[in-house]
């Protein structure tokens, strides 16, 4: 019989976790090798730090941290 797998939000269960635009690794695990930002389903993060984390990597993508696109090498 099926069942479903709850899965909980990372930044709930853990109250110490901050999502901070300066914290480049963290805000790199949400993200594609594109360079897209993964969907909810994915990461399984609430809607209110999914919110949070698109504004992060924005915000990051803005101070020049993240790059906007995949990263080509030459």
């Amino acid at each position: 019989m099926y069942r479903e797998i709850s899965r909980k939000c990372k930044f709930c269960e853990d109250r110490t976790k901050k999502i901070d635009y300066k914290d480049v690794e963290l805000l790199k695990r949400f993200l594609t090798d594109r360079g897209k930002i993964l969907p909810r389903r994915f990461t399984a993060n609430c809607a209110k730090h999914q919110r949070e984390i698109a504004k992060a990597i924005e915000m990051a993508r803005e101070m020049a941290l993240l790059p906007y696109g995949a990263e080509f090498s030459i």
